[in-house]
């Protein structure tokens, strides 16, 4: 059988990796006693680099099991903790990380990885083949209660152990987004050893094989992790192939807006991130702090009207939503130029965006106010139309705390909706989970995902199995359901980028969302804090950090 494969030749004067194709040959690896002592003399007490940092969240996490976590935030924090098998660099290659090389059959269905030895977990646990099968066995467990990492491993169907550092993957048909799923923090190698030891409260004492080492938790306050001197497997992806630089960094947890800029200016923290619209030009401006922004790819802020709801299970009332809502007015009022507007169901980024959707639909109260009449909904003599004793009503939910402006988002819809005689009535709740999600109970609800493939669609727009969750737009489409499963396994990237384009133009001809914004991930800093960069989905990395 042919195979593709790729290996990883360390070359520790140079302290880089390579990464290339071969038809079977290798090259020689290094032990992990060459490892150790070249990060040993990259230590911060070697270099000189070091400090300690506290860095500002918006929001609290839900969980640090990367298994259980659905939180973009979360990840920020066990980002640091974890390893994953692959990177994957900014241009979209896949390189080594925990796995050293590895085989893609030619049926795309089996993947077979080496594993880098010497590493261990941080509760002395050695890492190897078994902990792998029982980090990915772990996710299809129900009683696990996955979040965004069970959409991340389909198709993983399961997995043998070849020798202790080599591991073969099956799936249950060929997915062109898994190995590149892989490199995703959700998908990231826990300790069976602890997991087996804390059981459901793992993700409050977390412990993987990352650079930081899990030191406390005190509830919507900080969390605290710690330098891990044994370090000495850090990804292509950053400078510092040894243990970090910072003794400590704590993620203090700082939801209002004001207190969060306030404790950055006053020098109680050393970063904040999801810095204000209007504290962004003044931070860049003042001396002795700096701004760093990257655009999250993926899912924009999206709108999803929900069509098992009337009427918005009718195209026309859905299409006057699309020309009763002025969105770029909204970006610019509450974003001041910082976020920019979002035209489809991607991000620009993404492969598949169409550029010929941007600006296709524009705000048009007239047109709007027509179609709602074609469907007989009739203005009262309160302004708002009525149709066989019912009046028109729109259930806006959004979650608190008020992330990203969200909430303002629906109060400024409430009124423009209500010049087209559309009464909107938005509740704010801290229980998305139950009211959305649980009992479906809302006709349009905003959501955004951090994702780097397209086939991110699919648990979005796909029609639901049954017994499963709903989509947020209860979609029900063979034609896209088509498209969704072929995007899913075509390996030609030209190919697949058409068939997600004819997805995009469907969910935008058929007005099954509103996009409003691509997110940009702001960090204000001192300047004193040196280092900081980002992956390929805009997540902060603390392996190059220091205070100076």
């Amino acid at each position: 059988m042919r195979t593709r494969k790729w290996w990883i030749s360390i070359i520790l004067t140079s302290v880089f990796v390579l990464s290339a194709c071969s038809n079977g040959s290798s090259t020689k690896q290094a032990t992990p006693a060459d490892s150790s002592t070249e990060t040993t003399a990259a230590s911060s007490s070697t270099t000189g680099k070091g400090g300690d940092a506290i860095y500002a969240l918006a929001t609290s996490p839900d969980t640090l099991d990367p298994a259980r976590s659905g939180l973009a935030v979360a990840i920020r924090v066990y980002r640091t903790l974890f390893d994953n098998l692959v990177v994957k660099t900014e241009d979209g290659t896949i390189k080594p990380w925990l796995a050293t090389e590895w085989e893609e059959s030619e049926d795309h269905k089996t993947y077979t990885f080496k594993l880098r030895e010497g590493v261990k977990f941080h509760d002395g646990t050695p890492f190897n083949a078994e902990a792998v099968k029982f980090s990915l066995d772990r996710i299809l467990d129900p009683n696990t209660k996955a979040g965004n990492s069970a959409a991340l491993i389909v198709p993983y169907e399961s997995s043998e152990i070849i020798d202790e550092y080599t591991i073969q993957l099956n799936l249950s048909q060929p997915s062109r987004a898994f190995l590149g799923n892989l490199s995703q923090a959700a998908l990231s190698i826990v300790s069976p050893t602890s997991v087996e030891k804390y059981g459901d409260q793992f993700g409050q004492h977390p412990v993987g094989t990352g650079p930081f080492k899990f030191v406390k938790w005190d509830e919507n306050a900080q969390v605290q992790v710690e330098r891990n001197t044994d370090y000495a497997w850090a990804p292509e992806t950053v400078e510092n192939k040894g243990a970090p630089y910072l003794n400590t960094l704590t993620f203090k947890i700082l939801p209002e807006e004001a207190t969060r800029v306030g404790s950055l200016q006053s020098g109680q923290v050393t970063a904040i991130e999801t810095v204000p619209p209007q504290n962004v030009l003044a931070l860049e401006k003042q001396p002795g702090f700096q701004l760093l922004k990257v655009n999250t790819p993926g899912l924009p802020y999206t709108l999803f009207i929900n069509q098992n709801k009337e009427p918005w299970n009718e195209l026309k009332a859905r299409q006057a939503l699309q020309y009763g809502i002025d969105v770029s007015s909204i970006v610019k009022t509450l974003y001041l130029g910082t976020y920019e507007q979002a035209w489809s169901a991607l991000t620009p980024s993404i492969l598949g965006y169409d550029a010929s959707l941007e600006n296709v639909i524009q705000p048009n109260q007239a047109k709007a106010a027509q179609l709602l009449d074609e469907l007989g909904w009739e203005v009262g003599t309160d302004g708002i139309r009525e149709k066989n004793g019912q009046k028109l009503t729109l259930h806006y939910v959004d979650g608190s705390p008020n992330r990203e402006k969200r909430n303002d988002i629906a109060a400024m819809i409430q009124q423009q909706l209500k010049k087209i005689g559309v009464q909107v009535n938005v509740e704010i709740t801290q229980d998305v989970g139950t009211i959305v999600f649980t009992n479906g109970n809302y006709d349009i609800y905003g959501n955004s995902q951090v994702k780097d493939d397209p086939h991110a669609l699919l648990p979005f727009y796909h029609t639901a199995a049954p017994g499963a969750r709903a989509t947020l737009s209860n979609l029900s489409s063979p034609e896209v359901d088509e498209w969704l499963e072929q995007g899913a396994i075509e390996f030609d990237d030209t190919k697949r980028a058409e068939i997600y384009g004819k997805v995009l133009r469907y969910i935008q001809d058929n007005a099954i969302i509103i996009p409003i914004y691509i997110f940009p991930y702001v960090v204000g800093a001192s300047d004193t804090l040196k280092g900081l960069k980002f992956d390929y989905l805009a997540y902060p990395i603390f392996n190059d950090v220091y205070v100076q």
